[in-house]
């Protein structure tokens, strides 16, 4: 099934696609701080996830993070009492990563921009090049039909103008019809 598609139509299943994109980091870096033990917070996730702080509120959202953060408060409960936390490398290890991260989904982002400005102009070309051959055939038909129509305006001249002459020729008749009709009842009366 090889449907084409509209410009319109490219546009909103591209808009689909990022919005569902940017749901799965969100809920992907949700995933990661819990994985890493680190604070799930809206603004941290908004901000590693690289997403407007409006996605992590909204609907379908906001409960993973509401979820994971309950997650959080009952497992800092239960390791109150943990013994000693990770040695500080990894820690320095753990942000030299994030900020790897947070380049490369930077430059992601960048290319994904570059892709839709490429498709956008690419659309746009498309549909420039459909419209002038449009205009073109619509500029062809109306040649066409207004040579029609002046057709059509020349033969209703000529056939008012024969219908003119009819009628003249009609009315001379019909008054010649009467005078021989008169000039008839005349000598038959005498």
């Amino acid at each position: 099934m090889n449907e084409s598609r509209t410009p319109a139509q490219v546009l909103r299943d591209a808009r689909q696609k990022d919005s569902r994109d940017k749901r799965a980091r969100v809920l992907a870096v949700v995933d990661q701080l819990l994985t890493d033990n680190e604070p799930v917070t809206f603004t941290g996730v908004a901000r590693a996830a690289n997403v407007s702080h409006w996605l992590v509120y909204a609907e379908g959202v906001r409960e993973h993070i509401e979820a994971a953060r309950r997650c959080q408060g009952r497992a800092a409960t239960n390791n109150a009492h943990a013994g000693p936390k990770a040695p500080a490398g990894w820690k320095v290890e753990k942000q030299l990563l994030q900020e790897d991260n947070r380049r490369l989904r930077q430059e992601v982002e960048r290319l994904k921009g570059a892709v839709r400005r490429n498709l956008g102009q690419q659309l746009a070309q498309i549909g420039a090049a459909d419209l002038g051959s449009r205009v073109d055939e619509l500029t062809t038909d109306n040649q066409r039909l207004q040579g029609e129509r002046d057709e059509a305006l020349a033969r209703v001249k000529d056939l008012t103008d024969q219908l003119s002459e009819f009628q003249d020729d009609l009315a001379g008749a019909r008054m010649s019809l009467r005078r021989m009709m008169r000039a008839e009842n005349q000598a038959s009366r005498k």
